[in-house]
């Protein structure tokens, strides 16, 4: 048995619980991990009030909060390849197992191992944030010294976009809060307060790519400055095809996985983990992401 936090039902933060639940048993194309740290995303609180519903909808409760984690391996399905137990590994829950958990099972084909040098805090902000980056990054394919404006630059997916964008010879000027301002600035990239007023008028005119990171409003404004439609990529708003951009397509797999470890432990890639929390506490850090007020990363610790 282990402890999970999670929700028997779809709601606020009212619905989540600490339950006790009997290890998972890896399906054949599954591992069964230990987890040792699992990002906290805004995707778990989407999920969790059922605003995503062709995820979950049709998984019974409970359900365990967390998409993505890092841990030992402790058993393999019978049809997984290239891990084997004990293994330190990083990957999606992309069963609804959920991460927010002493245990979970793990998608094989969306989990790699990890190095050695990586710490666990580290590894488990690839699956997330790590990878959405170089996703969405590689989608656009952009010279060395095109300009790239990110919307929500301060979050996880975008502090990472920053650094990988950096690594490729691009010029990145990001849109943040205030607070935001010394993360921000931390990577190399422009820093603009959407917080001061008209922001349209602090950008340039055009950027050779937006990347909105924020969705809504906020991605409609900013829309126009693609230097041409198919430019403007969100990782958050579907409806980003009405404008003639496109959604990111995620790729999930064990290659990106891996390379986003390679660009951490080359130095190139900081997650700016800005808090880790036992899982005692994951609720505080699950609230803090879901207020929209949380800078960088936010990493659940469940190491001794």
């Amino acid at each position: 048995m282990g402890k999970a936090l999670g929700y028997r039902s779809f709601g606020g933060p009212e619905v989540q619980e600490f339950f006790e639940r009997p290890d998972p048993v890896p399906g054949p194309s599954e591992v069964l991990v230990r987890v040792e740290a699992a990002g906290v995303n805004p995707l778990d609180h989407l999920l969790r009030s059922g605003h995503v519903a062709a995820m979950n909808g049709e998984v019974p409760f409970p359900q365990v909060l967390g998409m993505e984690a890092a841990g030992t391996v402790l058993a393999v399905g019978d049809d997984v390849t290239g891990l084997a137990a004990g293994d330190r590994v990083t990957g999606f829950a992309l069963t609804m197992a959920g991460t927010y958990a002493e245990t979970t099972v793990l998608l094989a084909e969306s989990t790699a191992r990890i190095p050695d040098a990586l710490p666990a805090t580290w590894a488990a902000t690839i699956p997330v944030a790590g990878t959405t980056a170089l996703d969405v990054l590689d989608q656009l394919a952009l010279p060395a010294g095109s300009s790239v404006l990110v919307n929500g630059i301060g979050g996880g997916v975008g502090i990472a976009v920053a650094q990988i964008a950096r690594d490729r010879g691009l010029v990145v000027t990001g849109t943040a809060s205030t607070a935001k301002k010394d993360l921000v600035t931390a990577t190399g990239a422009t820093f603009v307060d959407y917080t001061e007023g008209d922001v349209l008028a602090r950008l340039a005119p055009a950027y050779d790519a937006v990347i909105d990171t924020v969705g809504g409003d906020s991605l409609r404004e900013l829309a126009p400055l693609a230097a041409k439609p198919e430019a403007l990529v969100s990782i958050g708003d579907q409806s980003v095809t009405e404008l003639g951009g496109s959604f990111v397509r995620r790729r999930l797999d064990r290659a990106g996985l891996e390379r986003v470890a390679e660009l951490m432990v080359a130095g190139t890639l900081d997650p700016h983990i800005t808090g880790t929390y036992p899982l005692e506490r994951a609720a505080e850090a699950l609230a803090l992401v879901e207020s929209r007020h949380a800078s960088g990363k936010l990493v659940l610790d469940l190491t001794p």
